[in-house]
């Protein structure tokens, strides 16, 4: 879930900060920048690691900071393929489930990861998954009984496995010379979007398997 990743840039320390030791000046800058931002094809930034290497301080023409040159490592969460994790339910439609982990709100399971069959149920805002039946379309499964229904309901926790993760780069280019013509404004995607299914064995909210037995595991004898 967690990674580390090497980046190199140049980290300015203002005057103000000249009496604290340089690393820990460095690392509170680099913290300050990159914490809880999203870098293109890395993934979201957490806080630096450490330090492994740091160039002399200089000073450049025009003001008074002290500027090094410094290869450090970040704590990065990108989690990968087919990686298994628990996230909490945040919202539901009928396009999929949202979840978090408390400080990543973007991970999502489309439709058709989730088991089959599957209903959204409008009224509870939540999906539904009814094992073994044979029923396929959304309209049977909105009249079956609601004591045969598995909700995954808001705020469960749920067991997923990372299908694939998304980077998206929506800043604005240059203004378009339209005139006379309607421009329709998309919503902005977020930046950083992973990818979940839960339409496998062991997968979904674990209270759905908290009574079944491990496979192989011998039963307990009274």
């Amino acid at each position: 879930m967690f990674c580390l990743s090497i980046i190199k840039d140049t980290i300015p320390i203002h005057p103000a900060n000249f009496g604290v030791p340089a690393e820990q000046a460095i690392i509170a800058e680099i913290n300050k920048k990159y914490a809880n931002r999203v870098l293109h094809d890395v993934g979201l930034c957490v806080c630096v690691f450490d330090l492994a290497e740091v160039g002399e301080g200089k000073v450049r023409y025009g003001d008074g900071f002290l500027w090094y040159k410094v290869v450090f490592r970040l704590v990065v969460f990108r989690p990968f393929t087919s990686e298994v994790i628990l996230a909490k339910v945040k919202s539901s439609d009928e396009d999929g489930i949202r979840l978090t982990l408390g400080f990543f709100d973007d991970i999502y399971i489309p439709a058709v990861y989730i088991p089959q069959p599957t209903a959204f149920d409008p009224n509870e805002r939540a999906h539904f998954w009814l094992p073994d039946s044979p029923l396929t379309t959304t309209h049977e499964m909105l009249d079956t009984p609601l004591s045969e229904r598995m909700y995954i309901d808001q705020g469960e926790v749920i067991r997923v496995r990372v299908e694939a993760d998304e980077f998206y780069d929506d800043e604005p280019g240059p203004p378009k010379a339209l005139e006379g013509v309607t421009v329709k404004h998309e919503p902005k995607r977020a930046p950083y979007v992973v990818i979940c299914s839960i339409a496998e064995q062991g997968l979904g909210p674990v209270a759905w398997w908290k009574g079944a037995q491990v496979e192989g595991e011998p039963m307990e004898e009274g």
